[in-house]
């Protein structure tokens, strides 16, 4: 890949590197005394599951995980599809007074079927319904990218901490156990220092229809938005660093459709000691890996972030081999298991918030040419 980095000035120097991880990590800690007792109640049973917005995610891999998990069930839909209701109550046993609309989502309120509600709707409604859901009362699952700017995550986890819920984003990867093996393993150091590191996550196509809001700016859709969370999230959890800065360029191959968003983004994250990971994200380009050299050997994980056959190795011939099971079903039981009390939240809202300081930056360096110090 040809791949084009520029030097620079800085921004957001009202909101700098140092005031964010305090603000953050102050909300971190401040995460875990707002569980609702709710959570201790239902530890006799599973944590009843409602899931908003019934397209392909929630249809074709949320839904079917959620009938193997062992701590949490299907109980609700929440849909602005009427004709999607009846294949779902067939197929699910979802009864009439566990179905809602949009408009009556805030009912959920006033039952205790449902304990968490999963958003999986387009980027720049997860605020709104991510509102609705914790002045419900029920503990928020909102899907990745959290939202769409650094105001809108931070609200979201100031309204949950309000009303006493958990909140947490649904970044599978932090879930899967060959992943959370290889961190584990990296954060030890036994191959000494970080020299470079390669995170990419892309898959090929030639886009969506113009309505579709993958395809759309204000929809969140786009390849940073989208996927370019995976080699961010990826070089942060496996190395435990922080960047502090980044330079980012898209490339344009089919200019002719994506009109408004990003079809693949190159970016370079500066760390401390000189570490820099050379990060790439695509919607029509194919590539998927994370590769983290380091004094005296090496890992590689080869696929990263796809929905199954993750795997990867080190350079003294230790195999992280792929997860037999559902990464979604595993997620899943791991947040359920945080309700209930019998685990930590592996991914806080804080967490979701720091990605989007850093995909903020991104899109900025990307438009101005210049590198952005975080």
């Amino acid at each position: 890949m040809n791949q084009v980095f520029y030097r620079g000035d800085t921004f957001m120097s009202d909101f700098n590197r140092r005031q964010f991880v305090q603000y953050a990590t102050a909300g971190l800690a401040a995460s875990a005394a707002y569980l609702s007792p709710m959570g201790v109640a239902s530890a006799r049973r599973k944590v009843g599951v409602a899931l908003v917005g019934l397209g392909y995610y929630s249809r074709g891999l949320l839904a079917p995980a959620l009938q193997s998990t062992q701590y949490c069930e299907l109980r609700g839909i929440v849909t602005g599809s009427p004709d999607k209701i009846p294949a779902w109550q067939k197929r699910y046993g979802i009864p009439d007074k566990n179905v809602y609309s949009y408009e009556t989502m805030h009912q959920i309120a006033n039952n205790p079927d449902i304990d968490v509600i999963y958003i999986v709707v387009p980027t720049s409604l997860h605020l709104k319904y991510c509102e609705i859901a914790a002045n419900a009362g029920k503990h928020v699952w909102c899907e990745k990218p959290m939202a769409m700017t650094v105001t809108q995550c931070q609200k979201i986890i100031n309204v949950c901490r309000k009303n006493k819920v958990q909140l947490t984003v649904g970044y599978r990867m932090q879930h899967e156990p060959s992943t959370r093996s290889m961190m584990k393993r990296i954060k030890l150091q036994p191959f000494g220092g970080f020299k470079q590191m390669v995170c990419q996550a892309g898959y090929g196509g030639n886009g969506m229809a113009a309505d579709n809001w993958r395809m759309q700016k204000a929809m969140g859709g786009g390849a940073m938005y989208d996927m370019g969370v995976y080699p961010l999230n990826g070089a942060r959890y496996f190395t435990g660093l922080e960047p502090i800065a980044i330079t980012a360029k898209h490339d344009k191959t089919h200019a002719h459709i994506f009109k408004e968003v990003d079809e693949t983004t190159y970016f370079t994250l500066e760390f401390e000691n000189d570490l820099r990971a050379e990060c790439g994200t695509s919607v029509v380009k194919s590539f998927n890996q994370f590769r983290l050299d380091c004094q005296d050997g090496w890992y590689h994980m080869h696929p990263m972030s796809e929905y199954n056959g993750v795997q990867g190795k080190s350079s003294d011939g230790k195999r992280f081999p792929a997860f037999k099971g559902s990464q979604q079903a595993q997620q899943m039981d791991n947040d359920a298991l945080a309700i209930l009390g019998k685990g930590p939240i592996l991914v806080t809202g804080e967490e979701g918030m720091r990605d989007i300081h850093v995909v903020e930056a991104a899109f900025k360096s990307a438009s101005t040419g210049k590198r952005v110090v975080l």
